[in-house]
């Protein structure tokens, strides 16, 4: 299936020009609204005052570059509440300055680093509180009057929402950041885990089979040369079968392998477990399969997993456990699945968990983990080693066998 990217936002997917455009034409139309809300008492709608037509379209115009450059755009408006101070205008004229510099508070805090958002806010309160108290005092306001006290407390207390939701703003998309991070992460971690354990399992069964068939054909070649060349000829069909896997791998690594694919898929499920049996055979470890219960389709991850536990135990008594013969039995039960492999070799616990044995117990206790299944390991008492695995199925696919087995 392929993989599509969402669709961006209606904002971003106009054209450069048209965003631009747009933005000055929303400014524009504000500019009568601004001059109207900042209208002095006594001074009338119309004429147009020039002056203060000048204040609006001043205050306005910086907003265009607000998103891009937050922190000029609340310089330039900062420094226009000083201007006013400097040039004596009344304080209806340009209170519009305060919420806008606040909204600009917030969007530093939120956008920029924890530094430029609390001197952001530390410069906004500053300049705030200094110019609405000269101007406060410059009309004869007491500096302890209740209405001097309450607006540095209003003016305060605007500025720290402002910074407090900016710093709310910027944690939650730090910490979805790291969750994606965290989840990028994961699922790398366990891509690359279930590669090693496909490679484990593809590779580690044909270079036990391949080693001691070369060992063989080492020891008969001068003596029984026939049986030399059955040997050579096992390593050689090993050989293939793992390249085979391989190019399979990588191809599906690459990308969807062609549907006119010449080549057969490599050992991957239990409808394989015959052929895995004959070539252990053929390496020189006898194996029997054994089905009980009623055989039916299993779920894929499931088929897969059952399949790599019994290779993986078949390669482990060809390598380790010095036995002849090796039998793996399947149990379709109608909740689960059980797969149980035993041996006659040594059935030691360092066979199990020698230095060249690797990682394959702990890759098979993984696999059966991942479908919430149990796998044991251990020696019998009886000599030999033993593997069993349960698989539960999952619950519509046992209450379905249920139904079926009933009628």
């Amino acid at each position: 299936m392929r993989d599509e990217m969402p669709r961006p936002p209606l904002t971003q997917r106009l054209p450069h020009g048209v965003r631009t455009v747009l933005t000055w034409g929303v400014v524009v139309a504000f500019l009568p609204l601004l001059y109207a809300v900042t209208l002095a008492d006594d001074e009338s709608l119309l004429p147009v005052g020039a002056m203060h037509a000048g204040f609006a379209a001043a205050m306005a115009f910086p907003l265009v570059w607000a998103r891009r450059r937050p922190c000029a755009v609340l310089a330039v408006l900062l420094a226009e509440l000083l201007l006013a101070v400097a040039l004596a205008q009344p304080a209806e004229r340009v209170w519009p300055l305060v919420p806008v510099a606040d909204l600009l508070v917030c969007f530093i805090t939120a956008t920029r680093s924890r530094r430029t958002g609390l001197a952001a806010a530390a410069t906004t309160l500053i300049v705030q509180e200094a110019v609405w108290h000269v101007a406060l005092l410059t009309q004869g306001l007491r500096v302890f009057a209740s209405g001097f006290l309450a607006l540095s407390v209003l003016l305060g207390l605007g500025v720290v929402v402002a910074w407090t939701a900016g710093t709310a703003l910027r944690q939650r998309r730090e910490y979805g950041r790291a969750l994606r991070a965290q989840a990028e992460l994961q699922a790398v971690t366990a891509d690359r885990l279930r590669i090693a354990r496909e490679l484990h399992d593809m590779v580690a069964h044909s270079i036990g089979v391949i080693a001691i068939q070369a060992g063989a054909g080492a020891r008969v070649i001068d003596s029984r040369p026939e049986q030399a060349r059955d040997a050579l000829a096992a390593i050689e069909a090993a050989s293939r079968q793992t390249l085979q896997g391989l190019r399979h791998m990588l191809g599906v690594l690459r990308e969807p392998p062609a549907a006119s694919e010449p080549e057969p898929a490599p050992l991957s499920g239990l409808a394989d477990l015959d052929r895995l049996a004959e070539t252990t055979t053929a390496a020189g470890v006898r194996v029997d399969v054994r089905r009980q219960g009623k055989p039916r389709g299993l779920p894929p991850a499931m088929d897969r997993c059952a399949f790599r536990i019994v290779q993986e135990s078949v390669t482990n008594v060809v390598r380790h456990a010095d036995a002849r013969h090796c039998q793996v039995v399947l149990d379709y039960a109608p909740d689960e699945l059980r797969v149980d492999i035993t041996d006659d070799g040594r059935g030691t616990a360092t066979t199990a968990a020698s230095p060249g044995s690797g990682y394959g117990i702990a890759g098979m206790r993984e696999r059966a983990a991942l479908l919430d299944g149990r796998l044991s390991a251990g020696p019998r008492p009886e000599g030999g080693f033993r593997v069993t695995a349960t698989l539960p199925l999952p619950q519509h696919t046992a209450a379905r066998t249920a139904r079926v087995e009933a009628h």
